[in-house]
């Protein structure tokens, strides 16, 4: 019989503070009070958040990818930030400096504005790679160094980035390791004729954003997190998603496959979809609906068979759920 995969040593669950489980589902209604007419993306990045996990949108400008990422925002009751990425930004305008006080003749760290529960980095490839890098203690520790000093992030903390990946001049691809720590990438895509009518009458009156209150406090935020990562996940279940990034390494064309890293996070978004639909137990399902966004933009292919996306395709076709 399999047994349940959990977050902390084997047969001991998470504790915390019981949380109304029906507040996830909710939580994905209130964010599209804002964003119309995207429910399975704006449910991939309210899993993405209840994973505890970071989140790439990727799409061309106007489709309404900062105004999901500030939506997400909006909804927490807690600190949030937007960074406009830039050319000249320094890692400094990120994690902050230690800045000289003369008065009381020492050093004194002032935060920036990666120290928040949810930062949104708006066009995150047109920083430097200098700059992009600052971002990979933040989003795999939950913490920034500076000038030697390690200082820890708030928590929760999500990254929310988003990029136009038609755009050739004056950006930089974000590096392999600085995409393997995003839980998960989507696009927006463009909206319905019907949606698109919503979208722009809604603007005409309004901005639907700036009147949006939020719906959790990050007591109730922590409380979701904790009860995502207890949907049980059979150790069949993990061997499936152990299976399917494997496979994805031993295709011709393929020059990096996704990491054990990928696995871990395609489990933990599986458990957040769970969470969504109420269920206890993570289904095949589950794995299946989520792989393509947390496999995607991990591989990296040669360019003379396969795309990306039809290698995840294929994977889930040729992997068997039972070993």
């Amino acid at each position: 019989m399999s047994t349940p995969l959990l977050p902390g040593s084997p047969g001991q669950a998470e504790t915390s503070t019981p949380v109304d489980p029906t507040l996830a589902a909710r939580l994905v209604d209130h964010v599209e009070r804002v964003v119309v007419g995207k429910r399975s993306v704006v449910t991939l990045s309210v899993a993405t958040l209840l994973a505890g996990g970071h989140l790439l949108l990727e799409d061309v400008p106007g489709v309404g990818k900062t105004v999901l990422a500030r939506t997400l925002a909006r909804t927490i009751d807690g600190q949030h930030t937007r960074i406009q990425g830039a050319p000249d930004l320094l890692p400094t305008d990120l994690t902050g400096a230690a800045v000289w006080r003369p008065r009381e003749e020492r050093f004194e760290f002032v935060a920036g504005p990666l120290f928040a529960n949810i930062v949104v980095v708006d066009e995150a490839n047109r920083m430097s790679p200098r700059t992009q890098a600052a971002l990979l203690e933040a989003m795999e520790e939950g913490q920034v160094s500076v000038d030697g000093v390690t200082h820890a992030l708030p928590q929760p903390s999500m990254i929310l980035a988003t990029q136009n990946p038609a755009e050739q001049h004056g950006v930089h691809p974000l590096p392999e390791s600085q995409l393997d720590r995003f839980t998960a990438a989507t696009s927006m895509g463009y909206p319905e004729a019907v949606d698109e009518v919503a979208i722009v009458a809604s603007q005409l009156r309004a901005d639907p954003l700036t009147t949006l209150p939020p719906l959790l406090d990050l007591h109730q935020l922590a409380g979701l997190q904790a009860a995502a990562r207890n949907v049980t996940a059979t150790e069949d279940l993990v061997g499936y998603a152990v299976r399917l990034v494997r496979a994805t390494r031993n295709r011709a064309g393929v020059r990096l496959g996704a990491s054990p890293r990928a696995a871990l996070q395609l489990v933990r978004l599986a458990q957040a979809m769970a969470l969504l639909d109420q269920r206890p137990v993570v289904l095949p399902d589950d794995i299946k609906r989520v792989a393509p966004a947390v496999l995607v933009h991990r591989l990296v292919v040669d360019g003379r068979g396969e795309r990306p996306d039809g290698v995840v395709q294929a994977v889930l076709h040729e992997t068997p759920v039972a070993a």
